[in-house]
Formats: structure tokens, C-alpha cells, sequence
């Protein structure tokens, strides 16, 4: 397929496409804007989620303006799709990597504090004060020590750290009591087992190959012979089915 590129090419695709909704326009329109999803999430990389996860987010915020991209209003695409992109990078980040429930007001005041502390040290060779961030942030020194404290819950420690006691450098996960995973795996499996077999063949292969074999979304492309933007799209509705079918589950009783 012939990807659109000049941008009067690409404004009359959009016009077609907003009357035809033809599934090959909008694939042409989603391939010829992917560098921009790739650039607004290399934008959030380095805050602790795998870039891979990232860009799968934007590739499908990407989807997401094309569907909703009015061309008659005169705005540009570009301009209409990366705050819809942007906005759900950051949503992602707001409910998918916080190890508790935080409020939503103290969630985004952490992710802008340490972009002010990361730039503050670098321009003036210290770390910002409490009252520092806060002038930069236009918040109090109260909202500033709670979004700190909030922070904490961004990411919980890991069970096979070693701790700091004189405990030979054991790890938290040594002094846990343990339960044979294999009862609530069996109970899970077999909620999802039942789906995955009603998958198309190529489904279950993107399955095989992402989480059996570890291989990146670019790696299965080239093998299946498809984008790394369809195999996204095709990994995020297995994994919706299968969230789905383990969730109906009823976990056992205590």
C-alpha cells in the first residue's frame, strides 16, 4: 500500500475518508502519522514504563484522532491529534502505574514536580526546595509535600529487593509464607484457555510470539508480514478478550 505523504495528498485522503470511512484510507492515514506517535511517546520514556508500552498507547491515541479528525474545521491534524495522543500517554500514566489509588490532582502535580526538580538541578547545580518547586508549580508548600508523599505510591518496592537489615542481603520475599501459585494460575488459565483456542491462527501466534518468546511488536511484524501498528492493534484486542474472560472469573474462596 501506497503511504500518502505530501500534505496536500494527505488532506484530500482526510476528506475522502471522512465520507467514505473506508478501512484501507484510515490504515493510509494512521501509517503516514506513526513518527508522530513515535515522538510524543519517546517524549514520556524514562519515567519508568517500557517504551514499547508507551508507543503502543500512542499508536492507538493515534487511531483514536484519525476516527475523530473533523477536516472541515480547518485545523490541522497534527495539531488536533497530538493532544489527544499526549493526553492518553498521560492517562496511562495516571491509572495504570500507581501501586494504590491516588487523587488524580496529586497524580499530576508528582508527574510535573519531577520535571521542575530534574530541570531546576541542572540550571542551578542543587536540588529545589519545597518551597522552590512550589513557585514553579504555582502550588503550595502543603500541596507539594503531599504529591511527594504521593509519590512513594508511584511505584511499590519489589519483593526480591534485599533489604538494609543484617539479614545477609535476603530478599523481603525470603521471609514471606508462600502458597503454591499453581491453584489461582490453574483457576485463571483455564478462564482464558477457552478463549484463546477460539482465536484466529494468526492471533494466537502474536500471542505466542510477544509473551512465549519475548519478541518485540517490530519483531512480529516482520515475520507476519504486517505493521508494527497492526500488530498493536491486534495485541490490544486479545488482550481486552482475555482481561475480559479473567475477570469473569470468580476467585476461590479464603
Amino acid at each position: 500500500m501506497r503511504v500518502a505523504t505530501d500534505r496536500d495528498d494527505l488532506k484530500a485522503l482526510f476528506a475522502e475518508y471522512a465520507q467514505s470511512r473506508d478501512s484501507a484510507q484510515r490504515d493510509e492515514l494512521v501509517e503516514a502519522h506513526l513518527g508522530l506517535a513515535e515522538h510524543l511517546a519517546w517524549r514520556f520514556a524514562n519515567r519508568g514504563e517500557p517504551l514499547d508500552d508507551l508507543t503502543q498507547v500512542a499508536y492507538l491515541a493515534l487511531c483514536m484522532a484519525v476516527e475523530r479528525f473533523d477536516p472541515d474545521r480547518g485545523l490541522e491534524f497534527k495539531t488536533f491529534a497530538a493532544p489527544t495522543i499526549i493526553g492518553e500517554l498521560k492517562r496511562h500514566f495516571r491509572d495504570k502505574t500507581w501501586a494504590v489509588r491516588v487523587p488524580r490532582r496529586l497524580q499530576e502535580l508528582h508527574l510535573e514536580m519531577n520535571a521542575v526538580v530534574a530541570l531546576f538541578s541542572q540550571e542551578h547545580g542543587r536540588s529545589p526546595t519545597v518551597a522552590e518547586i512550589g513557585r514553579e508549580l504555582g502550588a503550595s508548600e502543603e500541596e507539594v509535600l503531599e504529591a511527594l508523599e504521593a509519590g512513594q505510591s508511584y511505584r511499590s518496592s519489589s519483593i526480591d529487593q534485599a533489604t538494609d537489615d543484617d539479614s545477609d542481603g535476603d530478599a523481603l520475599a525470603s521471609r514471606l509464607g508462600q502458597e503454591d501459585p499453581s491453584f489461582r494460575e490453574a483457576d485463571l488459565w483455564a478462564s482464558i484457555s477457552a478463549v484463546v483456542k477460539t482465536l484466529p491462527e494468526r492471533e494466537r501466534r502474536i500471542l505466542y510470539l510477544r509473551f512465549f518468546k519475548g519478541q518485540m511488536q517490530s519483531e512480529i511484524a516482520r515475520q507476519l508480514g504486517i505493521s508494527q501498528m497492526h500488530v498493536s492493534r491486534l495485541l490490544s484486542r486479545i488482550l481486552e478478550r482475555l482481561r475480559d474472560a479473567a475477570e469473569t472469573t470468580t476467585p476461590p474462596d479464603e
